[in-house]
């Protein structure tokens, strides 16, 4: 019999569902006081990075304008800036960090096209590697994530301090540029 250990993801299974979010998840994030608990790595003045908590590999991580917006075309030009490099520093960071062979990027704008929050724009940065997909998803619905959250965001972080024009401010607040 095979065995697929996960011990991590006890924190998830024991979790109590209150995750003190009232309103839109990718407003209230940026602003707690401890960014490593809200998973936000890295910022500037128009956007923010934040990890996934339901990652299709390690390193997939969100580029969000600060903007609340559900429409990609209500964005101003210093918005799609600010996310647009805040998102080349993060191909940077996931490079540095995790070696991955490739990237999948992506929007889902509306319900339909598979978002599950639908009124704020964020775009998606995950990480590839050949042969990162196997037998499990088809086989038995299955998709194993072989590193922590806690731990991809410590490496990620680390990597996005190292980036020229980095500032650190200390290890809970995001890396800013």
């Amino acid at each position: 019999m095979d065995r697929m250990f996960a011990p991590w993801r006890i924190e998830w299974v024991e979790r109590d569902g209150d995750d003190d979010i009232e309103g839109c998840p990718f407003c209230v994030l940026p602003e707690r006081e401890n960014a490593r608990e809200a998973r936000v790595v890295a910022r500037n003045d128009e956007a923010f990075v934040l990890l996934n908590n339901y990652p299709y590999n390690p390193g997939h991580a969100m580029v969000i304008p600060h903007a609340h917006t559900g429409e990609f075309r209500d964005l101003d030009d210093d918005a799609l800036l600010g996310q647009a490099r805040l998102k080349q520093r993060t191909f940077d960071a996931v490079e540095r960090a995790l070696h991955p062979d490739a990237f999948n990027t992506g929007m889902n704008l509306g319900g339909p096209a598979g978002g599950s929050i639908t009124d704020h724009v964020h775009t998606h940065v995950v990480p590839r590697w050949g042969g990162d997909t196997n037998f499990m998803p088809v086989v038995s619905d299955t998709k194993v994530i072989v590193e922590a959250v806690d731990e991809t965001y410590d490496r990620l972080r680390a990597a996005f301090a190292d980036l020229d024009g980095a500032r650190d401010p200390g290890p809970d607040a995001a890396v800013e540029f």
